[in-house]
């Protein structure tokens, strides 16, 4: 279970149908019943599995830049690329570590951090308290779970899995209200925003060290 927590968790980073916050807090509703697999290993897991997924597509953006990936060019994909960039400019640590709970979000600012030059120790930084709040907030849903239908392992891995996908919606929900407020202009007086297609040594560096 361990392994397989942690190979899920960072194939979700860049392939969000990847049900890793479904395991997680099975995972952990599990623990409350069972006893099995040990909770704070649960957390380990999930966040080693986080940061190395995070940081596996922050290092893709860098090398590979936006355009050379045909799912890019989706009218979803694009607005959320487009919407990376621009929070990224004006709030890099608020807008990377809030991505990391919403699935399709984090996949484009991570890319867009990548291949706008953000600065590479920044980003893993931010990514280790990201990935680490994220797999506590998981688990912490899995137990609450788990305490609350204690004796129905079943059960408690089914109410737990349903509260974090609503978790899922209401943050995605929140992050699409911001995102449709008047965009923002960066410090030096030029747009943010890109576009898709933006290569990663781009004129403007976000972040760059």
């Amino acid at each position: 279970m361990p392994i397989v927590i942690v190979v899920v968790v960072l194939v979700d980073a860049f392939f969000p149908p990847v049900p890793s916050e479904s395991l997680v807090i099975a995972a952990a509703a599990a623990a409350v019943s069972v006893g099995q697999p040990n909770i704070v290993l649960v957390v380990v897991c999930a966040a080693v599995g986080a940061i190395a997924g995070d940081n596996l597509t922050f290092a893709v953006g860098r090398k590979l830049g936006l355009d050379r990936f045909r799912g890019m060019r989706g009218r979803r994909m694009r607005g959320a690329l487009e919407g990376a960039g621009r929070g990224i400019a004006k709030r890099p640590a608020v807008v990377l570590m809030t991505a990391r709970y919403v699935p399709v979000g984090r996949v484009a600012v991570n890319l867009v951090a990548g291949a706008s030059g953000f600065s590479r120790r920044r980003f893993f930084l931010l990514s280790l308290l990201a990935g680490t709040s994220w797999a506590g907030y998981s688990v912490a849903i899995g137990l609450a779970a788990g305490h609350l239908l204690h004796g129905n392992t079943v059960l408690a891995m089914l109410v737990g899995i349903a509260a974090g996908l609503a978790s899922g919606v209401v943050v995605e929900l929140v992050m699409r209200l911001l995102s449709r407020r008047p965009r923002g202009i960066t410090a030096a007086g030029g747009s943010v925003e890109h576009g898709a297609g933006s290569h990663p040594h781009a004129s403007q560096s976000i972040g760059a060290e």
